[in-house]
């Protein structure tokens, strides 16, 4: 599957940002970096478990192992220490990027409720795109039975584009399904 993503990028996806954007070279192409998946969970304060669960979902999603990410500072508001863990996450590179890419954009997209198209408008101003997704069931990967609790992800593709406008042909090119 990600060698499938990776030849449309260097057959065509490349070529068509090529005459698009006018480069000089090819260096000058934006791809993508990497890709970021965080899962925050308030509730592993009292819970130690938590961390545990959503560690064994993101392993199965992505098929890495997660980081576990611990407070830097203690808040007395939200009853939180320094060191206490916070959220879990996983930075995917390479053919594992290209293979989660593909899965989420072909399959996991389309099985969200009342799916329109991802927001176009999600970008950081700097070629990056950042979206949220309300629950971790829409992988095929996790089982329904297996789950403790509905749980919802940040995913923050990382693009070499200097433009938002760059990043957007550059996802739209390589079938991310961009809302009207």
């Amino acid at each position: 599957m990600a060698a499938r993503l990776k030849e449309t990028y260097k057959s065509e996806v490349a070529p068509a940002l090529m005459k698009k954007f006018e480069y000089k070279s090819v260096m000058q192409i934006p791809k993508i970096d990497k890709i970021v998946i965080n899962v925050g969970c308030g509730e592993a304060r009292d819970n130690s478990k938590v961390v545990d669960a959503i560690t064994t979902d993101l392993m199965q999603i992505t098929g890495q192992k997660p980081v576990v990410c611990k407070a830097k500072k203690s808040v007395a508001n939200f009853k939180l220490r320094e060191g206490m863990p916070i959220g879990v996450k996983v930075t995917l590179r390479g053919d594992r990027m290209y293979e989660f890419l593909d899965r989420f954009l072909n399959l996991a997209l389309p099985r969200v409720r009342d799916f329109r198209g991802i927001n176009p408008n999600s970008f950081d101003g700097r070629g990056n795109y950042a979206m949220g997704v309300k629950e971790q069931l829409i992988f095929p990967e996790i089982e329904y039975d297996k789950i403790d609790k509905v749980r919802g992800m940040d995913i923050c593709i990382v693009t070499t584009a200097n433009t938002d406008e760059e990043a957007r042909e550059l996802l739209t090119l390589m079938g991310a399904p961009f809302a009207r």
